[in-house]
Protein backbone atom coordinates (compact mmCIF):
# COMPACT_ATOMS: atom_id res chain seq x y z
CA UNK A 1 0.00 0.00 0.00
CA UNK A 2 1.34 3.41 -0.99
CA UNK A 3 1.83 5.84 1.70
CA UNK A 4 0.21 9.01 1.60
CA UNK A 5 1.72 12.30 2.61
CA UNK A 6 -0.02 15.42 3.44
CA UNK A 7 1.17 18.43 2.08
CA UNK A 8 3.45 20.93 4.02
CA UNK A 9 3.13 24.24 3.46
CA UNK A 10 6.59 26.53 3.98
CA UNK A 11 7.23 30.22 4.41
CA UNK A 12 9.11 31.60 1.27
CA UNK A 13 10.75 34.99 0.39
CA UNK A 14 10.81 35.97 -3.61
CA UNK A 15 13.58 38.78 -4.04
CA UNK A 16 13.51 40.71 -7.50
CA UNK A 17 16.69 42.23 -8.59
CA UNK A 18 16.21 44.91 -10.87
CA UNK A 19 17.46 48.59 -11.39
CA UNK A 20 14.49 49.44 -13.08
CA UNK A 21 11.08 47.70 -11.46
CA UNK A 22 8.95 48.65 -8.98
CA UNK A 23 6.10 47.02 -7.33
CA UNK A 24 3.44 48.36 -9.87
CA UNK A 25 5.34 46.60 -12.71
CA UNK A 26 7.34 43.54 -10.81
CA UNK A 27 5.86 41.11 -13.59
CA UNK A 28 8.43 37.86 -12.35
CA UNK A 29 8.02 38.47 -8.65
CA UNK A 30 4.20 38.10 -9.14
CA UNK A 31 4.66 35.00 -10.94
CA UNK A 32 6.04 33.69 -8.54
CA UNK A 33 4.20 34.71 -5.76
CA UNK A 34 1.36 33.57 -7.70
CA UNK A 35 2.74 30.19 -8.05
CA UNK A 36 4.31 29.61 -4.57
CA UNK A 37 0.91 30.78 -2.89
CA UNK A 38 -1.68 29.03 -5.20
CA UNK A 39 0.78 25.67 -4.51
CA UNK A 40 -0.51 26.13 -0.41
CA UNK A 41 2.75 28.02 0.29
CA UNK A 42 2.79 30.95 2.63
CA UNK A 43 4.82 34.53 1.11
CA UNK A 44 6.99 35.58 4.09
CA UNK A 45 8.63 38.12 2.60
CA UNK A 46 9.51 39.85 -0.89
CA UNK A 47 11.56 42.42 -1.87
CA UNK A 48 12.73 44.24 -4.49
CA UNK A 49 16.58 45.59 -4.38
CA UNK A 50 19.12 47.12 -7.42
CA UNK A 51 21.23 44.71 -8.99
CA UNK A 52 24.22 45.26 -6.35
CA UNK A 53 25.94 42.23 -4.79
CA UNK A 54 26.18 43.38 -1.40
CA UNK A 55 22.72 44.66 -1.25
CA UNK A 56 21.42 41.51 -2.81
CA UNK A 57 24.00 39.50 0.40
CA UNK A 58 22.36 41.99 2.99
CA UNK A 59 18.81 41.10 2.65
CA UNK A 60 19.75 37.06 1.61
CA UNK A 61 21.57 36.77 4.56
CA UNK A 62 19.00 38.15 6.69
CA UNK A 63 17.06 35.70 5.52
CA UNK A 64 18.96 32.61 5.87
CA UNK A 65 19.40 33.67 9.34
CA UNK A 66 15.63 34.00 9.96
CA UNK A 67 14.64 30.01 10.86
CA UNK A 68 11.39 30.32 9.86
CA UNK A 69 12.14 31.35 6.26
CA UNK A 70 12.40 27.41 4.64
CA UNK A 71 13.07 28.57 1.20
CA UNK A 72 13.94 32.08 -0.90
CA UNK A 73 13.51 32.45 -4.94
CA UNK A 74 15.21 35.33 -6.36
CA UNK A 75 14.68 36.50 -9.89
CA UNK A 76 16.71 38.62 -11.96
CA UNK A 77 20.66 39.05 -12.29
CA UNK A 78 21.51 36.18 -13.25
CA UNK A 79 22.67 37.44 -17.13
CA UNK A 80 26.32 37.79 -18.37
CA UNK A 81 26.17 41.95 -18.64
CA UNK A 82 28.18 44.37 -16.18
CA UNK A 83 25.15 44.79 -13.78
CA UNK A 84 24.02 41.54 -13.40
CA UNK A 85 25.53 40.14 -10.02
CA UNK A 86 23.39 37.56 -8.06
CA UNK A 87 25.71 34.37 -8.73
CA UNK A 88 28.54 36.36 -7.43
CA UNK A 89 26.04 37.71 -4.39
CA UNK A 90 24.23 34.32 -3.61
CA UNK A 91 27.27 31.82 -4.26
CA UNK A 92 29.84 33.15 -1.34
CA UNK A 93 26.53 32.44 1.14
CA UNK A 94 25.86 28.86 0.49
CA UNK A 95 26.84 25.91 2.35
CA UNK A 96 25.82 23.19 -0.19
CA UNK A 97 25.19 23.47 -4.18
CA UNK A 98 22.55 21.44 -6.30
CA UNK A 99 24.10 22.30 -9.79
CA UNK A 100 21.47 20.21 -11.48
CA UNK A 101 19.28 22.46 -10.58
CA UNK A 102 20.94 25.02 -12.88
CA UNK A 103 21.40 22.11 -15.30
CA UNK A 104 18.13 21.24 -15.61
CA UNK A 105 16.80 24.53 -15.80
CA UNK A 106 18.65 25.07 -18.75
CA UNK A 107 17.74 22.14 -20.30
CA UNK A 108 14.31 23.08 -20.29
CA UNK A 109 14.42 26.59 -21.02
CA UNK A 110 16.30 25.43 -24.72
CA UNK A 111 13.58 24.09 -25.67
CA UNK A 112 11.58 27.22 -25.28
CA UNK A 113 14.48 29.98 -26.10
CA UNK A 114 17.32 27.46 -28.08
CA UNK A 115 20.64 28.41 -27.27
CA UNK A 116 19.94 31.86 -25.86
CA UNK A 117 19.48 29.67 -22.82
CA UNK A 118 23.70 29.62 -22.41
CA UNK A 119 23.49 33.12 -21.22
CA UNK A 120 21.70 31.84 -18.21
CA UNK A 121 23.33 31.39 -14.86
CA UNK A 122 20.92 30.14 -12.95
CA UNK A 123 21.50 28.51 -9.88
CA UNK A 124 20.05 27.11 -6.23
CA UNK A 125 21.87 25.63 -2.95
CA UNK A 126 21.32 25.63 0.66
CA UNK A 127 22.35 27.97 3.13
CA UNK A 128 21.85 27.29 6.89
CA UNK A 129 19.18 25.10 6.03
CA UNK A 130 17.41 27.37 3.93
CA UNK A 131 16.68 26.42 0.05
CA UNK A 132 17.70 29.04 -2.11
CA UNK A 133 16.91 29.15 -6.20
CA UNK A 134 18.10 31.90 -8.21
CA UNK A 135 16.41 32.38 -11.91
CA UNK A 136 16.41 35.05 -14.53
CA UNK A 137 14.11 37.68 -14.69
CA UNK A 138 11.91 36.76 -17.45
CA UNK A 139 8.69 35.92 -16.44
CA UNK A 140 8.61 33.32 -18.79
CA UNK A 141 11.77 31.71 -17.24
CA UNK A 142 10.25 32.43 -13.71
CA UNK A 143 7.30 30.18 -15.09
CA UNK A 144 9.60 27.41 -16.35
CA UNK A 145 11.61 27.19 -13.10
CA UNK A 146 8.40 27.40 -10.76
CA UNK A 147 6.27 25.18 -12.97
CA UNK A 148 8.85 22.60 -14.16
CA UNK A 149 10.93 22.25 -10.92
CA UNK A 150 10.94 23.99 -7.74
CA UNK A 151 7.36 23.39 -7.48
CA UNK A 152 7.89 20.23 -7.04
CA UNK A 153 10.23 19.95 -5.38
CA UNK A 154 8.78 22.03 -2.71
CA UNK A 155 5.87 19.57 -2.34
CA UNK A 156 6.09 16.92 0.42
CA UNK A 157 3.92 14.56 -1.67
CA UNK A 158 6.52 14.46 -4.76
CA UNK A 159 7.84 11.34 -5.25
CA UNK A 160 10.47 9.44 -5.49
CA UNK A 161 12.14 12.53 -3.29
CA UNK A 162 12.12 15.97 -2.62
CA UNK A 163 13.28 18.34 -0.88
CA UNK A 164 11.26 19.39 2.13
CA UNK A 165 11.73 15.49 3.45
CA UNK A 166 15.55 16.25 3.44
CA UNK A 167 14.92 19.67 5.99
CA UNK A 168 15.42 17.95 8.93
CA UNK A 169 18.42 17.09 7.69
CA UNK A 170 19.71 20.32 6.05
CA UNK A 171 22.05 21.33 8.95
CA UNK A 172 23.18 18.02 10.47
CA UNK A 173 27.05 18.16 11.48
Amino acid sequence: MSETREFKPLNIAVLTVSDSRTEADDVSGSVLVSGLTEAGHHLNDKRIVADDIYQIRAIVSQWIADSSIHAIISTGGTGVTGRDGTPEAITPLLDKVLDGFGEVFRMLSYQEIKSSTMQSRAIAGVANGTYIFCVPGSSGACRTAWNSLIKDQLDYRTRPCNLVQLMPRLLEK
